[in-house]
């Protein structure tokens, strides 16, 4: 499917965000804690329309956006081009956009890597990597979701032990629309037999111990037995890049 920029015409929200935040307890009590993610995307189609969702996705394999577009075809697609992803990360961007029925938005930072260099001093990340974080990653997507109603991610339970308490369906306050987690409950193994089972596009970085895949200055390949999170920004006390906090 094409490709779309970032700064597109914002649509407005078809519902209020009381209205929203309601939709979202609702789902919450009709799914409870372990529906499938084929009854919690029907459920999503059945009370939003296409447009009014989108689907987050870190391009480290294309599960998400599949199990959405057979029942939402056509949705839009979000990656956050942060200017700092892995060749293959953006390898399996294209893979994305040229194999399912979705609509990728790429979604940029106000500032190019060489402007935030200037305004900030190089390498930004190996210094703050919050700061790095929130200027590249949290804000564009902030500023794009006022678009939708609706947002789905790819978080799971087992990831890390800050996302063990993952709900199917919230409301996110901070950004003011409903969010969605339908692989909550699934394990690293289910998503890895899914995406083979579907014959699915894969970041090949995935076959190389990067289980969680991030931009390439913070991410490194886990060793066995640690939590598929350990290799993001590895030597420091910082866990999560603050889109899900």
């Amino acid at each position: 499917m094409s490709s779309t920029p970032t700064d597109v015409q914002i649509k407005p929200a078809k519902r209020s965000a009381d209205e929203l935040r309601a939709l979202a307890e609702a789902g919450a009590a009709e799914l409870g804690w372990d529906a499938s993610a084929e009854e919690v995307i029907a459920w999503v189609a059945r009370n939003f329309a296409t447009e009014a969702a989108a689907v987050a996705c870190s391009m480290a394999d294309a599960v998400l956006p599949a199990l959405v577009a057979d029942q939402l075809p056509g949705v839009d697609v979000l990656f956050l081009d942060t200017g700092y992803h892995f060749p293959e990360t953006y390898q399996t961007r294209n893979e994305v956009a040229e194999n399912l029925r979705v609509n990728i938005v790429d979604v940029l930072p106000k500032q190019t890597v060489a402007e935030q260099d200037a305004a900030e001093g190089k390498d930004l990340f190996s210094r703050d990597p919050a700061r790095c974080c929130a200027l590249r990653k949290v804000e564009p997507l902030h500023r794009v979701l006022a678009g939708y109603e609706l947002w789905f991610t790819g978080v799971r339970r087992d990831e890390a032990p800050t996302r063990t308490n993952t709900p199917l369906v919230t409301f996110d306050e901070k950004n003011g629309l409903v969010k969605v987690n339908p692989v909550a409950a699934w394990s690293f193994d289910e998503l890895v037999q899914y995406s083979e089972d579907n014959i699915l596009p894969v970041n090949p970085l995935l076959a190389q111990g990067f289980l969680s895949i991030g931009c390439a200055p913070c991410t490194r390949a886990v060793a066995p037995g640690e939590d598929p999170r350990a290799g993001r920004w590895s030597g420091t006390d910082k866990t999560e890049c603050g889109l899900h906090v």
